[in-house]
């Protein structure tokens, strides 16, 4: 019997400096954690604290590597719409 598998979501932080950074995991929660440890992306390590402020879940890992891309690839006005989104729809991630 397999067990079935957790998705994969893609992320955006805040950072302290006010740049996003946009990334794919499992856990987006321990993945925050990690980056305010010191342990995440060199790009968030001296731009710390940083700030969960977008997730969105994805059917698999290619998926959630496609999504980045494209979310990567967006304006600042349309990554900051996708944080206000989750913000009014979840607030329970911030």
């Amino acid at each position: 019997m397999t067990r079935p598998s957790r998705p994969h979501f893609v992320y955006i932080l805040r950072c302290a400096d006010g740049t996003f950074y946009t990334g794919c995991t499992k856990d987006p929660r321990a993945r925050e954690k990690a980056h305010n440890d010191g342990r995440g992306a060199r790009y968030t390590s001296g731009r710390r604290p940083v700030r969960l402020v977008y997730v969105e879940a994805c059917d698999s890992l290619g998926a959630a590597l496609r999504r980045e891309h494209q979310v990567k690839r967006l304006t600042r006005a349309k990554k900051e719409a996708l944080a206000a989104s989750l913000t009014a729809r979840c607030r329970t991630w911030n």
